[in-house]
């Protein structure tokens, strides 16, 4: 068959579908489809269809605001965003943090990659997984889960819980705490805290253990149809530690082909715009990035823990690289490359987190008292750069001499993963809904290829300037008074008429 990739030809010849909105993701987004009258597929996107502005609006803030402000983005990887922002403006204020900041701030982090990934996989993904793509859908879902499953619903409950109980230790509060500062951090750990925390720690690993164990069995039980599942080929990016191995909270840019080729390797993310571009298509309010020396149809990639656990050369804690181990080895390499690969590794990850906080747990520095570096080089420029739940976020503030910040660009890991998300729901439309009777069942095999990248749709809509916006003024009666619009080539249009 004929599949564009961007265009369908007479688009006002095909019947439209759409899912709208995506469930069971965070934010709003939907999925058209483009079919003719013989169901055949002509073209499938992935709109962004709500628009946040934190780009601008922190424009003109003081700097130390801006780790408390910009992880208003989202109410599920706030800590991402906070720990970013704060990353960037050590850079700025020019120093180096006290090994208590650097454990407190990471041990924060892997409390966030800890519940995230468990809300994803138990709440979000397991329902598809568990009862099937194309199942009840009054069944597919958490309650569902509950009700088959009890067990396995409530360690993924209780993870979660644990992981917000360690960013609430950390950074204040469970959601948009506070806890780092440019500079530092404003507490660490006290010793009934730490106690807290080690008592639960050692059940979660072995609960992680037990979630990477459910989704290889999955893999196992399904090989052929998770193997062949929105498969594509696709470069990825991801931060690793200087000497290889899988760090998430810092490191230097690491990015290999869709063969495995190294790219580049252990890039200064403080110059992140010398190899990444990103450009605007007018369907959605998610910018598209690239690596600029391939330019914009060659140069996409993709981000997040199918990348990262496959990117790094080892992971530094004991359980977590063996599951690599067998993961990367698996039926010859072929769940590295599958799409539902990602859930496979979203659970290595985890268990990772969980390894990692039981280490920082055991170091007295958590519970230290020098909390902020020493005065430093002041910079006009800061890059923070985390590998976030969903991957590589990046976030670039300059700030003047008054203290404000007068540019912020940011690059979420929902934005990184933009093409890839489109290929992927292009060869399950291809594999599934090409020629057939769109059902309920059928549609949501396109929704389990979104959700398999974990996509945080209200951190990604950041795209500014060639956008289609339109405002309408009415009375109370609802009678247009006046309408002005921007169409996707950027241009004005006031009262319906081009300007």
């Amino acid at each position: 068959m004929s599949f564009e990739l961007e265009t369908a030809t007479h688009p006002e010849q095909l019947k439209r579908v759409a899912i709208d909105p995506v469930s069971r993701v965070e934010g709003h987004g939907k999925v058209t489809i483009l079919l003719d009258d013989d169901n055949k597929v002509h073209q499938v996107r992935l709109h962004i269809v709500e628009f946040r502005g934190f780009e601008r609006f922190i424009q003109g803030r003081p700097y130390w605001e801006v780790p408390v402000m910009v992880q208003r983005l989202c109410g599920i990887c706030p800590v991402s965003h906070h720990l970013a922002a704060s990353k960037a403006l050590d850079m700025i204020l020019g120093v180096k943090l006290t090994p208590t900041a650097e454990k407190v701030r990471r041990l924060m982090h892997y409390g966030q990659i800890l519940q995230s990934h468990a809300l994803h996989f138990f709440h979000l993904s397991s329902p598809d997984l568990l009862f099937g793509f194309g199942s009840d859908v009054a069944k597919r879902n958490i309650v569902g889960v509950a009700a088959a499953d009890p067990e396995t619903a409530k360690k993924g409950v209780l993870l979660r819980k644990f992981g917000q109980e360690v960013i609430r230790l950390t950074a204040g509060k469970r959601v948009h705490g506070t806890g780092s500062v440019p500079g530092g951090v404003n507490k660490s750990l006290s010793a009934d805290e730490r106690a807290l925390l080690l008592k639960d720690i050692y059940q979660m690993v072995a609960w992680s253990r037990e979630a990477v164990h459910l989704i290889r069995a999955l893999f196992e039980k399904n090989l052929q149809e998770y193997n062949a599942f929105g498969r594509f080929r696709a470069q990825g990016m991801g931060l690793v530690r200087p000497d290889g191995a899988m760090d998430l909270f810092h490191g230097g840019l690491r990015a290999r082909d869709a063969d495995g080729k190294v790219l580049f390797d252990h890039f200064d993310y403080g110059r992140y715009w010398e190899i990444i571009g990103e450009s605007v298509k007018p369907w959605s309010y998610m910018k598209f990035p690239f690596f600029k020396n391939q330019g914009p149809e060659e140069g996409w990639y993709r981000v997040g823990p199918l990348v990262r656990v496959s990117n790094c050369d080892f992971i530094p804690t004991p359980f977590a690289d063996r599951e690599r181990t067998e993961f990367l080895a698996f039926d010859g390499g072929s769940a590295a490359g599958a799409t539902l690969g990602y859930h496979w590794a979203r659970m290595i990850e985890m268990l990772h987190a969980a390894e990692a906080i039981k280490d920082l747990l055991h170091d007295d520095d958590i519970v230290g008292t020098n909390l902020m570096a020493d005065g430093g080089e002041r910079q006009e420029r800061g890059v923070g750069v985390i590998e976030a739940p969903r991957g590589t976020l990046i976030h670039h503030y300059r700030v003047n001499e008054d203290d404000q910040v007068i540019r912020a660009n940011l690059i979420v890991s929902t934005t990184h993963n933009n093409q890839a998300m489109n290929e992927s729901i292009r060869q399950v439309a291809r594999q599934y809904l090409d020629g057939h009777q769109v059902t309920e069942g059928l549609l949501n095999h396109i929704e389990v290829a979104i959700r398999a990248f974990d996509p945080c749709l209200s951190c990604a809509t950041h795209a500014l300037g060639q956008m289609p916006l339109e405002v309408s003024i009415e009375d109370a009666n609802g009678t247009v008074l006046d309408r002005a619009a921007r169409d996707g080539n950027g241009r004005f249009i006031a009262g319906g008429v081009a300007g």
